[in-house]
């Protein structure tokens, strides 16, 4: 197989970010199987159409783009004298990995994805797709890889050989192509003026640097201002999109709904493996469905989304810090939010359903900026390679501050309950807190 598609192009597609981008025959069969067509019905921005109705672009061109960016840090690469020397066998695993990355996605975007164990991270599930379909059978035929070796690198295990490792950065990283590709696409489809990334300029910049005895991805100082807009650019989209208080009211009703579908032994994680957006919905509204389950799926269709009754921010130490534990605890935060719903029930002396009380916890980001910057000529003070952040004086610390007074828990309920929780919420939460921390 060729280092580059345009070698052997059998087709090619009009993408919507990058324009044409040229397939090859066993780019393209992969890109035929069952597993990955799936991709096709699953929005990458799962409920961010809700709001941004254009943001309706799926994880099949997402996957797409990533190869692409994948083939052109490569060539990049190549076109360096360290990077002459990477093997076919690594610039083909890569390609395939970077094109697989997601094909063990859940559908609606990470919403599922955040209840954890037993629902296993995206990427594990990607080596039982890998395996057990017949997207091993094109990776062995047409693209002349080892499925083990895809997997590996999409969900590392084993030591990865040095070729393959040092592409891996790549792939998954402070500087990867898959935030190089969902970044702007996110932006362009919800057409909003963020997450700009001058993508060429970056990619043009990469090198193979020796840091402290390992080959690993650099980039030289022309990719210091594009690595920062880069990073700008995430915490923009996070800030405007990703964390919009409508979406992240969806993204909990559809967590909650799966929970209570688990607890009732109506679905098991490994069948959540195998629906797009479409299929869990119609299955979440069968009969057999816990009523929960039925009444949060059709709030969702019908757009009748929780409210944010209570916004809580890091400077609410205590608080804050109380309910962000509950993200590792999925079982505990349900138990808070049904004692939360049957103290305000009592209080109020009317039934609530115990669906219309939930407690949203965007995941924590991790900020990493381990990016080394070589200098042909480095300036008076500077060394020829020198850490990222030595270069431009932020850090992880820098951004993981900014992320923690941005990142907001909130409190969503129904529309009726809105204003009762909104007053209330205190005389809800902190005795159920108290008891809470005397039973530990």
């Amino acid at each position: 197989m060729p280092a580059l598609p345009e070698d052997t192009t059998v087709t090619t597609i009009r993408d919507s970010l990058h324009d044409r981008i040229p397939l090859d025959q066993p780019t393209v069969n992969l890109i035929g199987t069952a597993p990955f067509l799936r991709l096709d019905r699953i929005q990458q921005l799962g409920f961010v159409s809700k709001i941004w109705p254009g943001a309706k672009h799926t994880r099949f061109e997402h996957s797409i783009g990533v190869h692409y960016l994948m083939r052109q840090g490569i060539a990049a690469l190549q076109r360096t004298t360290a990077g002459q020397g990477i093997s076919d066998r690594a610039i083909n695993v890569a390609s395939a990995a970077a094109l697989l990355h997601d094909i063990g996605h859940y559908p609606f975007s990470h919403a599922i994805e955040e209840l954890g164990d037993p629902v296993l991270p995206h990427e594990t599930v990607a080596r039982r797709v890998i395996r057990s379909s017949a997207v091993a059978e094109v990776l062995e035929r047409d693209w002349g890889v080892s499925p083990d070796d895809v997997m590996n690198m999409i969900d590392p295990v084993d030591e990865l050989p040095p070729d393959q490792e040092l592409l891996r950065g790549l792939l998954s990283g402070p500087l990867d192509v898959d935030k190089l590709d969902y970044l702007p696409r996110d932006a362009k489809g919800c057409n909003v003026p963020y997450g700009g990334v001058d993508t060429p300029r970056l990619l043009d910049s990469l090198r193979i640097g020796d840091v402290e005895g390992t080959r690993q991805l650099v980039v030289n100082e022309k990719g210091v201002s594009p690595l920062h807009s880069l990073i700008n650019a995430r915490q923009e989209m996070f800030d405007n999109v990703y964390w919009h208080h409508t979406n992240r009211a969806c993204m909990v009703m559809l967590l909650r709904a799966v929970q209570e579908a688990m607890i009732h032994g109506t679905i098991d994680p490994e069948e959540l493996t195998r629906m797009d957006d479409a299929s869990l919905i119609h299955r979440f509204r069968q009969s057999d469905m816990p009523a929960q389950t039925r009444k949060l799926v059709e709030s969702l269709e019908s757009r009748q989304i929780h409210k944010r009754a209570v916004e809580i921010s890091a400077r609410a130490t205590d608080l804050y810090s109380y309910l962000g534990t509950l993200f590792y605890d999925p079982s505990a935060r349900r138990r808070l939010e049904l004692s939360m719903t049957a103290a305000l029930s009592f209080q109020l002396e009317t039934e609530i359903g115990d669906h219309e009380v939930l407690i949203d916890l965007p995941k924590p980001e991790k900020w990493k900026t381990s990016v080394w910057v070589e200098f042909d000529r480095p300036p008076v003070g500077f060394r020829s390679l020198m850490p990222w952040v030595e270069v431009v004086g932020l850090g992880d610390e820098d951004f993981k501050r900014y992320e923690e007074h941005r990142r907001l828990i909130r409190i969503v309920t129904t529309e009726r309950l809105r204003e009762e929780v909104s007053k209330r919420w205190e005389s809800l939460l902190y005795p159920l807190m108290g008891a809470a921390e005397q039973q530990d």
